[in-house]
């Protein structure tokens, strides 16, 4: 099978510079990362392939030589076992997309996800929730180091403390975080007792939030910072709070809209009455007219739910259904024929 350029690859000309390459790349892998196509075959094979090119023209020794002698130039040095090869070769440019660096120093908190059940009534008129979560902060006693107090962590014999192991192979090297200390330098040979060297410790969490007025099932408030704590310097993630609220056991929401059925009585629907409905606000009456057909529908202005973040409600639809009764007595089926008589078109 040939390989395609490299250049091709990456969607790039063959007089573009480093940054061009490593945007170029980052684009490429956004789009046909496994994590973004599960199961894609055909996207995990272009990611692959991506890597592997970006490996070479990243380099400027490797792609001089790729320059004048093609795929041949680098024939059995190219290639990765598997993501995880990939990922350990470009940590940090796979740590800014996708957060998958293998550094330990400075590292963002993880993100967290809390699902908040809420009536139907307080998504329509927004409400105050306290809710709890567990989450992992820096620890109290080693204040994030992972080192019992008064001892101090020896230098990483395997990388000399760089964090990185580089491996050569005929005209090209490379290098890769150091597997025995994960990229952080060193090694604990005394681990906090509080968090066995962990550096996190864990906490119950209670905050305060503020559900706005017309908020839909589903959707999702994001709390900076109240996630799980970081890696040294770096901030603490966020919280994600995913809202659900039940369903009105009448009105069937769809947006700032609340849509029923409204049941009447062939008499009402013939001769016309006046009838109670309920709304978000209590019972209210309306006027059906004389005459009125199966299927249509009343509309009651501003009665339906807030808009979020917006001024004005959305209304309530009523969708009329005309009864028919199933059993009558003899003086009704005598009554409804007479009256079926004076329907009759006379001649």
């Amino acid at each position: 099978m040939n390989k395609r350029c490299y250049y091709e690859v990456l969607e790039v000309t063959k007089s573009a510079d480093d940054e061009e390459i490593k945007k170029a790349y980052r684009r490429v892998a956004m789009r046909c990362h496994p994590d973004k196509n599960p199961g894609d075959k055909k996207a995990e094979e272009e990611f692959k392939e991506a890597a592997e090119a970006y490996q070479v023209l990243s380099d400027p020794q490797k792609r001089q030589m790729y320059d004048r002698y093609g795929h041949e130039a680098i024939k059995g040095n190219q290639g990765f076992a598997g993501f995880e090869d990939i990922f350990s070769s470009f940590g940090s440019v796979f740590g800014d997309i996708f957060g998958t660096g293998r550094d330990r120093g400075n590292r963002s908190g993880k993100d967290l996800r809390y699902e908040l059940n809420i009536s139907f009534t307080e998504a329509v008129f927004g409400t105050e929730k306290k809710i709890e979560f567990e989450r992992l902060k820096e620890c109290s006693t080693c204040h994030g180091s992972g080192i019992k107090k008064g001892t101090s962590p020896e230098k990483c014999p395997y990388c000399g403390g760089t964090g990185y192991i580089s491996q050569s192979a005929g005209f090209f090297s490379v290098r890769s975080t150091c597997r025995r200390c994960g990229g952080g330098g060193v090694l604990i040979k005394n681990p906090c007792d509080n968090c066995n060297g962990t550096g996190k410790e864990r906490e119950k969490r209670k905050i305060k939030i503020t559900i706005p007025a017309g908020v839909e099932s589903g959707s999702r408030m994001l709390l900076r910072g109240e996630g799980e704590g970081g890696i040294g310097a770096a901030p603490a993630g966020d919280l994600h709070v995913f809202i659900f609220h039940e369903q009105h056991e009448i009105y069937e929401r769809r947006h700032e809209h609340l849509f029923a059925r409204l049941p009447i009585s062939f008499t009402q629907a013939a001769l016309g009455d006046t009838i109670t409905v309920t709304t978000l606000e209590g019972e209210e009456k309306i006027k059906i007219p004389a005459g009125t057909q199966n299927g249509e529908v009343f509309r009651l202005d501003a009665r339906g739910v807030k808009r979020l973040n917006s001024f004005g409600r959305g209304d309530i639809y009523l969708e009329v259904i005309v009864e028919v009764p199933k059993k009558l007595t003899e003086y009704q089926k005598k009554l409804l024929r007479d009256f079926a008589k004076e329907e009759r078109p006379r001649s």
